[in-house]
């Protein structure tokens, strides 16, 4: 029997996968987990963003499906390409070799805000034994106590091993995509794949803890380290996400936060044994998902708060996280408040023409001078698309240059780079997606009952916030006209605050404390019909965002 091999991965360029016949090329990845893929459509053909080649093997598959017949005409499927999910495997004898098209490492931000958190953490050592606050017996003492904090995000996950006795970092930050994406690029997507499939909880489930578990087999091989010294030494593990990622981390059911109100079932925080879980650190230690704060304002929401410390601070301040689920926090020591909006993939690669994820490269920095296009990219390698914070400089160009009126229209596609270009659709797409996340921020500021000025600071949380041009992103009305000293990158803040909830019981306990008091907001139910003209007022450039 055949097997099918993926060259651009070690473990799969000599191992094979076992053939499964009348299964497509996505099932087989999806069933091996640690490939890498994008599904925007979640598998249903649609997209176009899994185009395959087939180096040997082309006649063990079905034919060209309608779909690909359609992508084909198109021109964007060529010969010896299929698309993964519509490719099923109709032979076994032979050997089929696949090649990912859209596949690149990606660069993900794991840089955290730096504080002196007090080390008390709910693992600890008394006499001879590991403990679990307040006196559950863990294991006994064999010399290290390590803790895990993991930020599950939509499209990356991030994590960073510490000791528990000392605070110190073990290794470096891991970084690493979410294996979830071949199930699609959005929360909605995989609420979907839940809803349609009996064991779809468990497959994404799985294939996050799998992931999180071959990462760290990797720490402990990169550090020198005797196999499982790492995991079998982890006692507690903290995992934050949106309320997607974090309840389908847990097992948990989200198909209410599907349907209107797009609200989780349960909001509470969660408490599992590792090994319930098939998480490979102790088998004795706990895995602690932090509360949900409402809608799709998750645990990551709360992280971020927690760290940037705006509850115990009686000057106000704003967090905005920008991602696939896009989050905005208002308030001080008195009052928080929070919305959340699906700022959707536009921004993260995909959903236009140009668009790629931070790959090496991608076009990260932009500048138009007159007609010529000066752009940077990651490694300084040839372009290969426009990641979101060269998106924001593009748009930014094209409207100071006069390319684009501030209706957002261009009269033809502009050329950035060979064939690679922006067209008004890709235009719309991300219009769409920055005008929902900023009349969040207009609104959270209306119900707060202050204006803009009276804003302290604001907290630019994840990859966005860390590397967007922030003038630009205020000339486009992604951020508010205000002076950009009030800006802070503030880095990964939900791994921070993830990481602040590992080793302090007071502050993990103060979470909790928090998520029950904070306001969530529902903008698009609260303003009903004039939320749509607010989105629309926002989708145009305003001269007076220009500083």
């Amino acid at each position: 029997m055949g097997k099918i091999f993926f060259p651009q991965y070690a473990r799969y360029r000599k191992v094979g996968i076992e053939i499964d016949t009348g299964k497509s090329i996505m099932e087989h990845i999806k069933k091996a987990g640690g490939i890498e893929i994008f599904s925007e459509c979640g598998g249903r053909g649609v997209c176009g963003s899994d185009i395959i080649r087939i180096e040997s093997g082309l006649d063990s598959l079905s034919p060209l499906s309608n779909a690909e017949k359609k992508f084909q005409k198109q021109g964007k499927l060529k010969k010896n390409q299929r698309l993964a999910c519509q490719a099923k495997v109709i032979k076994d004898k032979k050997d089929i070799i696949v090649f990912i098209s859209n596949i690149g490492t990606y660069t993900v931000l794991s840089d955290i805000i730096k504080r002196d958190t007090e080390l008390n953490p709910m693992a600890y050592k008394d006499g001879k034994n590991v403990y679990y606050f307040p006196d559950k017996k863990l294991d006994n003492y064999k010399g290290k106590i390590l803790g895990l904090a993991v930020d599950v995000g939509t499209t990356t996950i991030v994590m960073q091993v510490i000791d528990l006795e000392k605070g110190d970092n073990i290794g470096n930050p891991i970084a690493f995509k979410n294996p979830q994406i071949a199930y699609g690029n959005d929360v909605i997507s995989r609420i979907g794949y839940t809803i349609n499939n009996k064991d779809g909880i468990k497959e994404l489930q799985d294939s996050v803890v799998k992931a999180i578990n071959e990462n760290l087999k990797e720490l402990e091989k990169d550090l020198g380290l005797n196999n499982r010294e790492i995991r079998n030494s982890i006692y507690d593990a903290v995992v934050v996400g949106n309320s997607t990622m974090r309840n389908i981390f847990f097992g948990k059911d989200v198909k209410s936060l599907g349907f209107v109100p797009f609200e989780a079932d349960d909001k509470s925080p969660v408490l599992l044994t590792a090994g319930k879980m098939g998480l490979e650190i102790n088998e004795n230690g706990m895995v602690y998902g932090p509360a949900i704060i409402g809608g799709h304002a998750g645990a990551d929401c709360l992280a971020d708060i927690i760290a940037a410390r705006i509850y115990q601070s009686p000057e106000i301040s704003m967090i905005i996280d920008i991602g696939t689920n896009g989050e905005v926090a208002i308030g001080n020591n008195n009052k928080i408040m929070t919305a959340s909006c699906a700022a959707g993939g536009a921004y993260e690669g995909y959903q236009i023409s140009c668009g790629t994820g931070a790959i090496a490269g991608a076009i990260t920095e932009i500048n138009i001078d007159e007609g010529e296009v000066n752009y940077s990219t990651i490694g300084n390698k040839p372009p290969v698309g426009v990641c979101g914070s060269g998106v924001i400089d593009l748009l930014a160009e094209l409207f100071k240059n006069g390319t684009m009126n501030s209706r957002t229209r261009i009269n033809k596609p502009f050329n950035i780079y060979n064939d690679m270009y922006i067209s008004q659709e890709d235009i719309n797409q991300l219009i769409i997606a920055k005008a929902g996340l900023r009349t969040d921020q207009d609104l959270l500021i209306k119900y707060f009952g202050i204006n803009i000025d009276d804003v302290d600071r604001v907290f630019l949380a994840g990859a966005f916030g860390n590397y967007m041009n922030i003038e630009n992103a205020m000339t486009i009305g992604l951020l508010p006209g205000i002076s950009k000293h009030k800006y802070i990158r503030f880095g990964n803040g939900a791994l921070a605050g993830a990481i602040d909830m590992l080793i302090s019981k007071k502050i993990r306990n103060d979470s909790e404390n928090l998520a029950k008091s904070i306001i969530h907001t529902k903008p698009n139910e609260i303003e009903g019909e004039g939320f749509l003209y607010m989105v629309a007022d926002n989708m145009y450039f305003n001269k007076i965002n220009q500083i």
